[in-house]
């Protein structure tokens, strides 16, 4: 059912959780009693989604944590025995469940590449699955760089995975808002905009099943996808970096402008090196591009209120991948000075400046419980 749930939202792959932090498997373990197998539960749930992502022929993920907070060796004087215990694990997690195309560790803070033996372990995954992608939570040889809960920056050639959850924390909560599913298609839209992929986090409830608010959101996106997908699917981003209007992604002759709610009546491009042959309004409603060599002005029907966002197909006289990567010509100056009321624990990683350093990585953040501040940008 969750592999069948994921379909319809259009997405391609999946990342499941095997251990987190807590040290309890939710895979049948030959190293520990503390797993799901031997809980009420009974059964080995990663054999049963290994299977139906091998019938269905979808991307199979393991997460796994590094830190174990029950395991007795773990950051002690015998910390080797820990590391002897996550190698076997890993191990069983390579051996045990067929074809794995992505491996994702999570706790690479929680010390160095001595303390995990990471290039001995990366040599045996190479091994045991040669094919398998390794994110960057770990030492040595990784595949794709992981940004959390944040859009990753404008990064085309260098591979990376956004993950963000459909609400506002990790795992099922009551009650808890969700982000709305035209939210979540133009999150979707920038991610891949900028060049990565979207990490969609979904927790079960208890009982095992997804709930329905969330099924009806993931449900909205694929129905999106299905009808403007080709601007999302196989596509490159760029060449026009993400921005405060939006975000562009490109298919040989084809170029496709994401633009955000307010910006789509009146909007200033950069100019781009290929002639536009044709142009078409996807999301319905009107459309007029004018092109000359110092600007790009797109002027279209004020976004439907049940729509993410405008999708204009800008129909080229040759490949997009042609034209060089271009930054906005509007916004925000990157390093301007800014203060704010309050800073996180004072550390100068949440200073006001990282508001606008032009990093979607950093930010501005203040201390726990401050429910009301202020942060100033002179202009």
């Amino acid at each position: 059912e969750w592999i069948d749930i994921a379909q319809q939202a259009g997405m391609k792959y999946i990342v499941f959780t095997t251990k987190h932090h807590d040290g309890f498997c939710m895979f049948d373990s030959q190293l520990t009693d503390y797993d799901i197998t031997q809980s009420p539960f009974q059964r080995d749930i990663v054999a049963e989604i290994a299977e139906a992502c091998h019938k269905a022929r979808f991307g199979l993920g393991f997460y796994y944590s590094l830190p174990d907070w029950r395991h007795p060796d773990y950051k002690t004087d015998h910390h080797e025995g820990y590391v002897e215990y996550l190698r076997g694990q890993v191990r069983e997690l390579c051996e045990n469940y067929g074809p794995v195309d992505i491996l994702w560790f999570d706790g690479k803070r929680q010390g160095t590449p001595e303390t995990w033996d990471s290039d001995n372990l990366i040599r045996m995954i190479r091994k045991l699955q040669p094919k398998v992608l390794i994110n960057d939570r770990f030492w040595g040889e990784t595949d794709f760089h992981t940004p959390e809960q944040v859009i990753g920056r404008f990064e085309p050639d260098r591979p990376w995975e956004s993950c963000i959850t459909i609400g506002h924390q990790w795992s099922w909560k009551p009650n808890e808002q969700l982000k709305s599913w035209q939210e979540c298609a133009r999150l979707l839209a920038l991610v891949v905009g900028g060049g990565g992929n979207l990490l969609f986090n979904v927790g079960p409830m208890p009982s095992g099943a997804i709930q329905p608010r969330q099924v009806e959101c993931l449900e909205r996106i694929g129905e999106w996808l299905d009808r403007y997908g080709e601007s999302i699917y196989s596509t490159s981003a760029g060449p026009l970096e993400p921005s405060y209007w939006g975000a562009s992604t490109h298919r040989d002759n084809s170029l496709y402008l994401h633009i955000l709610k307010g910006w789509e009546t009146d909007l200033e491009l950069p100019p781009i090196e290929r002639h536009i042959l044709s142009y078409q309004n996807l999301t319905g409603g009107t459309a007029e591009v004018v092109q000359s060599s110092e600007v790009l002005r797109i002027k279209a029907s004020p976004v439907d209120p049940e729509k993410p966002l405008t999708l204009l197909k800008l129909t080229l006289d040759g490949p997009a991948s042609d034209i060089p990567y271009k930054g906005s010509n509007v916004g925000i100056p990157a390093g301007a000075r800014a203060q704010g009321s309050n800073i996180r624990r004072g550390e100068e990683h949440y200073a006001p400046t990282k508001a606008v350093d032009d990093d979607p990585l950093s930010r501005w953040a203040t201390d726990d419980g401050v429910t009301e501040a202020w942060l100033e940008i002179e202009l």
